[in-house]
C-alpha cells in the first residue's frame, strides 16, 4: 500500500467528506489484504495482489474519486457474491458501488465484497 504521506499528497485537493470515505475504504482493503499493491492512476487507487498477477488478473478493487462521490469498483465484480445487491452497471464483468456518504455507507457489506474479490481467481472460470 502507498504511504500515508503519498496518500495525503494525492488527496490534498479532495473534499474532507470524500477523503474520509477513501481512507476508510483503504483501511478495509488493508484489513483484508495487507500485502496488496496499491498504485494511483488518473482518477483513483488501483489495488491488486502482485503475488498473483497485475491489476487485471489479480485486481482486488479500485477506489475512484468522482466529483461528488467515490466509486468502489471491482474488475471481476460480476462474479462476486452480492447478497445486499450493491453492485451496479459497469461493463460485462466490471461492477461498482457508489459511496456518497460516510454515514450511509454499508461498511460491512463493502468489506465482504473486497474480501470476496481478494479471494476470487479469474483463472478458475471455464470457457
Amino acid at each position: 500500500m502507498l504511504s500515508m504521506r503519498e496518500v495525503e499528497r494525492i488527496l490534498e485537493h479532495v473534499s474532507p467528506e470524500l477523503r474520509e470515505i477513501i481512507l476508510e475504504l483503504r483501511n478495509l482493503v488493508a484489513s483484508v489484504a495487507p500485502e496488496a499493491t496499491e498504485e494511483f492512476r488518473n482518477k483513483g487507487f488501483i489495488i491488486y495482489d502482485a503475488r498473483r498477477g497485475g491489476p487485471v488478473s489479480a485486481g482486488i478493487c479500485q477506489i475512484l474519486i468522482i466529483r461528488d462521490h467515490v466509486v468502489l469498483a471491482f474488475i471481476h465484480g460480476a462474479f462476486l457474491p452480492d447478497p445486499k445487491k450493491l453492485l451496479e452497471g459497469g461493463s460485462r464483468y466490471k461492477k461498482f458501488v457508489r459511496v456518497s456518504s460516510y454515514e450511509d455507507a454499508p461498511w460491512e457489506a463493502l468489506k465482504d465484497l473486497i474480501e470476496a474479490s481478494f479471494h476470487f481467481n479469474p483463472y478458475s472460470l471455464s470457457n
